[in-house]
C-alpha cells in the first residue's frame, strides 16, 4: 500500500510542482509527414488540402474575408465562435478543475479515507478535524495558486508575442489597409497577416504573397535547415499538409524574407493544435529546479517507506489494537510528507516573480526562478550586453583602407533592399546614409531579387537593376564568408586577381581595425546580365571585393561593475558570439575578461564532446559560433553539472535558449527569441540579471526552509512516536493530535515566503543536495525527541498521567510542547545566525508563529477541547514547559555551531 502511496505521491508531485511548460520543438523527433498525417483527422487535412490549392479570389470567398482583412467588429464576432487562438496546453484549468486538482492528491485522499473511517467507527470529533483539515489545505493551496497563476498571467501578458494584422480604413473611406499589432491570441480565421525576419508563425496560414520567405519547421518535421516557401499554387499532387509549399504552421518561425498570409486555422483547430490532441506529450529534460525536487521528494518518500510500516508493527504488537495502529501509522505517514510543500513552492515562486517584475524581469514559468539562484555559468551574446547597442558606422574604406563612399553607396542599397530583418549594422548604415543624402540611388536602382542571410554562409545579397543597363548584385558580409566568393579585388579604378599576396594584405588591414575594436563587413559585387530574374546562391560567386564598412559598439559602462558583482556571487560568464575573435577580445579586454583563451567555431568542431566540455570550463570566450555551436556549449556545460544561463535576442540564439535551464531574453528580442525564453527582461543589462540572481536565492532559500524545518520536526516526531510506543500502555498522542498538530504547524509555514534571508546565503549559487537534508534531518531531528522523552517522563512521574485512564493529560502535554517546541525552532532553524539579535524573521512570520502557539496554549482549556480530546494542563506544567523550550534552543544554537564548522549551511 505504501509503495502505491509513494508512486502516486511522485506522479502528483511532479505534475503539479514542476509545471513544465510545453515546448512545441519536442514534436521533432515524433512528426515524419507519413506518420504525422496519419493521426491527423482525414476532414482536416483535406481542408489544408484545399486551401493551398484554392486561388486567393476562392479563399476570400471560402473565408468571408478580402485583402484588406477583417474588421474589428468582425474579428470579435469570430473570436467568440471560434474562441482565442490557443492550444490546449496553453489554456488554464477551469476553477471547478483547479480546485479538484489541489484536492485529488494522495494525501488529502488519505485524509478524506481516515475521516470516513471514523465517522464509521462513531468517532464523529475526529471526523470533523480531519474533514476541516482537508478543507482548509484544499481552499489555501487552491486561493494562493490561483492569485499566484494570476500574477504569472499578468506578468507573461507584459511580453506577450504580437502579429501584424491587415485591417481596413474606416467605413465609407477608400484607403490602404494599415498593419496594426494584434496578440496572436487574438487572431481569427480570415485575418490577413504580414510576416518578416524572427517572426512566430502566429497560426495556419496560407500565403498570398512571399518574398525570398525562409521558414525553419524543425518543430514540425525535424529537417534542420529552413525551407523556401512561396505563394503560387501547390500542385494537387502534394496530399500532406507539410509538404505544400504555401502553407505555413502554427509554431514555426520565418528565417528571412517577407510574406502576406491568410489565418485558416487557430487554436485547437491548426495542425499543431490537432497533432497535440493525439500524440502522447513527451516530458523534456527536466531542469535543475525539477531534478532537485525529484530528488528531495524521493528522500522523503524512502523515509515514510521505512517509518510508517515499523510505527504499525510496535504500536499493533504492543497495544494489541491493530486498527487504532493502522490510523496512528497512517497519521504519521502523512505526517512525514510536507504536503503544504506545493503551496508554498508556488507562492514563494509567484512572490519572487512579482518582486523580480519591479526589478524590470518578467518571469515566464515560475519554476526558473529557482534556477535564477542556482545559475553558475551565464552564457551571453557580446551585443547589447557588453556593449551599448548603439552602433555606429565609423569608416567605409577600400580595401586597401582609403575611404571610399563608392562601398557606402553599395552596402546603401544592399541594406535599403534586403528584406529580411534589419539588424543594428544595417540601421546605421541607413542612418548615415540619410544623413548623406544618398536616397536618391533609391531612384535609380529596382530591386530584382535577393538572396537572404543565412547563418552558415553569413552574407546576405541583394540584385539591383539600373533602367538600360544590367544587374548589379550586391554582397555583404563577414570577411573570410565574402572573400570564399570572391575572384577579384578593386584597387583604385581598376580590378586586380585576389591572389595569395592581396587575400595576407587584405587580412592585415582588416585585423588592425579589429584590434581598434571595430566590427568590419565586407563588401562586393558582381555585374549580370539583365536576362535573369531569379537568382540562387550559386549565383554569389565570382564576386569583386570593393571594400569595407566598419562598425564600432562601444562597450557598456556598467558592464565592468555588472561582472564584478556576477563573479562575486559565483557566477562564471561565458561569450557566446558570432563576431570575429579579433573585436570579440578586445571588447572582453575592455570589461574585465579574459579572452587569452578563445575558442572559435572551427576549434569547436575540430573537438569531440568530451573535449570540448573540458574545455569549456576554462574558457570564457567563444567567437565565430553558429546557432548549433552555442547549442552544443550549453547542452555540454549542463551534463557537467552545471545551471545555464543563456541571454539572447536573436533568430540564432533560439536553439541555445531552449537548450539552457533558464533562458533569457529581451522584449526587443525577435518573437522566435521570446518564445524560447523563461524570463524576459525589460531592460538588456547584466545588472538586472545581477538583480535577479539575488532574487532567486532568495526564493531558494525560503523554500528550502520550509523542507529543512519540516524534514527534521516530522523526523524528531516519529523517532519519539517509537521511543513512546514501545514503552507506553496508550498511544502518546491520538491520530487525530497528529493531525491537527501537523496542520498548525504547516499554517505557521505559510508566512516563509516572506521572510528574511541572510546576506551571506546570496553570496553563492544555491542548489538542490537532497544528502545534505537527509544529514541535516538526521543532526537535528533527535534533539526534539530528547526534550519530548522529558516530556514524557515529566508527564508520568510528576503529574501522575501514567495509566490509560489518565492518557488524555498525557496526551495533552506533549501534544502543547510538541507544538510550541517545532514551532519556534522555526526561527532558530531559519538562520545559522543568532535568532531575534543577529538575524530576525519578517514580521509577517513572526506574527503566525505568535498565533499559532497561542492556539496551542488556548485550545485545550476551549469549549473545542473536548472535541480535540485534551483537556486543560494543571499550572505547575508551565515553569516545566519554558524550562524545557529554554533547554532546546540551547542545544539547538550548539548543535548548529558544530554543524556549521563541520558541513556548512546551505
Amino acid at each position: 500500500m505504501f509503495k502505491i502511496l509513494a508512486q502516486l505521491f511522485l506522479q502528483f508531485f511532479s505534475h503539479r510542482l514542476e509545471r513544465r511548460h510545453f515546448r512545441r520543438d519536442v514534436l521533432s523527433e515524433r512528426l515524419v509527414p507519413g506518420p504525422a498525417r496519419a493521426q491527423l483527422p482525414t476532414a482536416f487535412v483535406e481542408s489544408l488540402v484545399a486551401a493551398a490549392c484554392s486561388d486567393e479570389a476562392e479563399l476570400y470567398l471560402t473565408y468571408d474575408s478580402g485583402p484588406q482583412g477583417l474588421g474589428a467588429g468582425q474579428a470579435d464576432e469570430r473570436r467568440e465562435r471560434f474562441g482565442e487562438n490557443r492550444v490546449e496546453q496553453d489554456r488554464p484549468a477551469s476553477l471547478g478543475r483547479h480546485l479538484w486538482l489541489c484536492y485529488g492528491n494522495p494525501f488529502n485522499l488519505l485524509l478524506t479515507a481516515l475521516a470516513l473511517i471514523s465517522w464509521v467507527t462513531e468517532d464523529l470529533s475526529a471526523a470533523l478535524v480531519i474533514g476541516t483539515m482537508v478543507v482548509v489545505s484544499t481552499l489555501l493551496r487552491f486561493f494562493q495558486e490561483t492569485r499566484s497563476n494570476r500574477a504569472a498571467e499578468q506578468l507573461k501578458a507584459m511580453v506577450g508575442n504580437t502579429a501584424t494584422v491587415l485591417r481596413p480604413g474606416q467605413a465609407g473611406r477608400s484607403q490602404p489597409s494599415f498593419g496594426v499589432e494584434v496578440p496572436i491570441r487574438d487572431l481569427v480565421p480570415g485575418d490577413i497577416v504580414r510576416l518578416s525576419a524572427g517572426d512566430m508563425i502566429p497560426a495556419d496560414l496560407r500565403l498570398l504573397h512571399a518574398r525570398d520567405l525562409f521558414v525553419s519547421q524543425a518543430a514540425m518535421t525535424g529537417e534542420s535547415l529552413p525551407v523556401e516557401k512561396f505563394a503560387h499554387r501547390a500542385g494537387t499532387e502534394a496530399r500532406n499538409p507539410l509538404e505544400l509549399d504555401n502553407l505555413c504552421f502554427m509554431g514555426t518561425n520565418v528565417v528571412s524574407g517577407s510574406a502576406t498570409a491568410m489565418v485558416i486555422g487557430t487554436g485547437r483547430a491548426t495542425f499543431f493544435g490537432n497533432l497535440t490532441t493525439r500524440v502522447a506529450q513527451r516530458d523534456e529534460e527536466p531542469n535543475a529546479f525539477q531534478r532537485g525536487i525529484n530528488k528531495v521528494s524521493w528522500l522523503l518518500i524512502r523515509f515514510m517507506l521505512v517509518m510508517a510500516p515499523v510505527v504499525l508493527l510496535i504500536n499493533g504488537f504492543t497495544k494489541g489494537d491493530w486498527l487504532e495502529a493502522t490510523l496512528f501509522s497512517l497519521s504519521v505517514a502523512v505526517g512525514l510528507t510536507p504536503e503544504m510543500l506545493p503551496m508554498i513552492v508556488t507562492s514563494t515562486l509567484a512572490k519572487g516573480a512579482v518582486v523580480l517584475s519591479r526589478q524590470q524581469v518578467v518571469v515566464k514559468h515560475l519554476d526558473v526562478i529557482q534556477n535564477f539562484g542556482a545559475m553558475d555559468v551565464l552564457c551571453t551574446d557580446k551585443t547589447g550586453t557588453l556593449t551599448q547597442d548603439r552602433i555606429v558606422l565609423e569608416r567605409h574604406t577600400d580595401a586597401f583602407g582609403a575611404p571610399s563612399d563608392e562601398v557606402l553607396e553599395y552596402a546603401f542599397l544592399n541594406s535599403y533592399y534586403q528584406s529580411g530583418l534589419k539588424n543594428l549594422l544595417d540601421v546605421a548604415v541607413l542612418e548615415r546614409t540619410e544623413s548623406r543624402g544618398e536616397l536618391r540611388l533609391v531612384e535609380r536602382f529596382v530591386k530584382v531579387d535577393e538572396l537572404p542571410f543565412d547563418f552558415e554562409r553569413r552574407r546576405m545579397s541583394v540584385v539591383v537593376g539600373e533602367e538600360g543597363k544590367g544587374h548589379l548584385l550586391i554582397c555583404k558580409g563577414a570577411l573570410e564568408e565574402v572573400l570564399q566568393v570572391c575572384t577579384r579585388v578593386r584597387h583604385g579604378a581598376s580590378s586586380e586577381p585576389l591572389d595569395a599576396a592581396r587575400l595576407v594584405e587584405i587580412r592585415a588591414h582588416t585585423a588592425t581595425l579589429n584590434d581598434e575594436g571595430l566590427r568590419v563587413v565586407a563588401v562586393a559585387r558582381r555585374e549580370l546580365p539583365a536576362a535573369q530574374a531569379d537568382y540562387r546562391l550559386a549565383d554569389e560567386r565570382e564576386l569583386t571585393l570593393m571594400g569595407y564598412i566598419a562598425f564600432l559598439d562601444p562597450p557598456k559602462e556598467t558592464a565592468v561593475a555588472a561582472l564584478k558583482a556576477l563573479r562575486r556571487q559565483g557566477v562564471t560568464v561565458k561569450v557566446l558570439t558570432g563576431d570575429n575573435e579579433r573585436v570579440t577580445r578586445c571588447v572582453c579586454r575592455a570589461v574585465g575578461l579574459d579572452a587569452r583563451e578563445l575558442l572559435t567555431g572551427s576549434d569547436l568542431a575540430a573537438l569531440d564532446d568530451q573535449a570540448l566540455a573540458a574545455a569549456c570550463e576554462r574558457t570564457a570566450v567563444f567567437a565565430r559560433l553558429t546557432p548549433a555551436h552555442k547549442e552544443r556549449l550549453v547542452r555540454l556545460l549542463r551534463q557537467r553539472g552545471h545551471v545555464v544561463g543563456f541571454l539572447g535576442d536573436g533568430i540564432n540564439d533560439a536553439p541555445a535558449l531552449r537548450a539552457a535551464d533558464i533562458g533569457i531574453s529581451v522584449d526587443s528580442a525577435v518573437d522566435i527569441a521570446k518564445e524560447a525564453a523563461d524570463i524576459i527582461l525589460l531592460q538588456k543589462s547584466l545588472l538586472v540579471l545581477e538583480q535577479g540572481v539575488a532574487e532567486g536565492r532568495k526564493t531558494f532559500v525560503n523554500m528550502l526552509k520550509y523542507i529543512k524545518m519540516t524534514a527534521r520536526s516530522n523526523f524528531g516526531n516519529v523517532f519519539s512516536v517509537l521511543v513512546a510506543s514501545a514503552f507506553l500502555p496508550f498511544l502518546p498522542m491520538l491520530p487525530m493530535h497528529l493531525l491537527v498538530q501537523n496542520l498548525l504547524y504547516d499554517l505557521s509555514q505559510t508566512a516563509i515566503p516572506f521572510d528574511n534571508v541572510d546576506e551571506e546565503l546570496l553570496e553563492r549559487p544555491q542548489h538542490w543536495r537532497s544528502e545534505d537534508l537527509g544529514r541535516f534531518m538526521v543532526f537535528f531531528g533527535p534533539l526534539s525527541s530528547i526534550f519530548d522523552i522529558l516530556t514524557y517522563l515529566l508527564m508520568w512521574f510528576v503529574f501522575a498521567a501514567n495509566s490509560p485512564e489518565q492518557q488524555r493529560l498525557f496526551q495533552t502535554g506533549w501534544f502543547v510542547e510538541g507544538l510550541i517546541s517545532q514551532t519556534l525552532v522555526v526561527h532558530l532553524i531559519r538562520t545559522r545566525k543568532l535568532p531575534f539579535i543577529r538575524s530576525r524573521a519578517s514580521w509577517p512570520l513572526l506574527a503566525l508563529t505568535l498565533t499559532i502557539i497561542g492556539v496551542g496554549l488556548l485550545l485545550p482549556v476551549s469549549p473545542l477541547a473536548g472535541y480535540f480530546k485534551l483537556q486543560a494542563l494543571p499550572w505547575g506544567y508551565f515553569p516545566w514547559l519554558i524550562g524545557i523550550l529554554l533547554g532546546y534552543a540551547v542545544l539547538i544554537q550548539l548543535m548548529k555551531g558544530w554543524f556549521v564548522r563541520r558541513y556548512g549551511w546551505q
